[in-house]
C-alpha cells in the first residue's frame, strides 16, 4: 500500500475520535484540495497490509487511555477517558487501493471499531463499477463522505467535509433499506 500520512488522533475525519489514514494516489485532481501532495500515485511511503493493522493498533492502545493517574505516585490529575469509535479512510483516493483497504478494514472491524471512507466519486459511480475490490470496501464502510471538492461550495460549517455537495451517507442503513440514507451527526 502506498501512504501519505497517519494520525493516531483525529476529531474531524467522521464521527467520534478516530485512527485516520491517509493513502497516496488521487484520480479526482480537485482543483483546491487541500492534499496535493497525495495525488502522485507513485508518492508517499510503501507500507504492507501488515504494517498498516499494527499501526492501527498501536494507535489504539495509545489512545485507550481510560481514567488513570498521570503522576507516578497515583495522585494528582487524571487522563481524560479517549476512546476510538474508528478508522477513517481518506486521500488521496482510497478506492485506488481497495483491495488492500478492505483487508485493513475487516481487522479493524474485528477490533470492534466501525469505519469512515472518504472518496471524490460519487456512491453512485462508484456502485457501477464493475469491480468486486470497491464493492468490498463499500460493504465493509460503515460512514462514506461522497463526492468531489467543489471550492465554489465551501462550507466551514460542514462536519467532515468541505463542500455542501458531499454527503455522509450511513451505508448500514442504505444496505438495510436498498436506498441512499445520510448521516447526520452531533458529535
Amino acid at each position: 500500500m502506498r501512504i501519505y500520512g497517519f494520525s493516531s488522533e483525529s476529531f474531524v475525519d467522521g464521527p467520534g475520535i478516530r485512527v485516520a489514514l491517509f493513502v497516496q494516489g488521487c484520480d479526482n485532481a480537485c482543483p483546491h484540495c487541500h492534499n496535493l501532495d497525495s495525488w502522485d500515485i507513485d508518492g508517499g511511503e510503501e507500507y504492507t497490509v501488515r504494517e498498516i493493522i499494527k499501526k492501527i493498533k498501536d494507535a489504539i492502545g495509545r489512545t485507550h487511555l481510560g481514567v488513570r493517574p498521570i503522576s507516578p505516585s497515583g495522585g494528582g490529575r487524571k487522563a481524560l477517558n479517549r476512546q476510538v469509535r474508528g478508522v477513517t479512510f481518506s486521500g488521496g483516493e482510497p478506492f485506488l487501493q481497495a483491495r488492500e483497504l478492505a483487508i485493513v478494514a475487516e481487522a479493524v472491524k474485528r477490533m470492534g471499531l466501525d469505519i469512515t471512507t472518504y472518496t471524490g466519486h460519487t456512491y453512485e459511480e462508484l456502485l457501477m463499477r464493475d469491480d468486486e475490490d470497491v464493492k468490498s470496501l463499500l460493504d465493509i464502510t460503515d460512514y462514506l463522505i461522497d463526492g468531489p471538492y467543489i471550492h465554489e461550495l465551501r462550507d466551514i460549517g460542514l462536519k467532515f467535509r468541505g463542500s455542501s455537495n458531499q454527503r455522509i451517507i450511513d451505508m448500514n442503513e442504505t444496505r438495510r433499506l436498498g436506498e441512499v440514507v445520510l448521516f447526520e451527526s452531533q458529535a
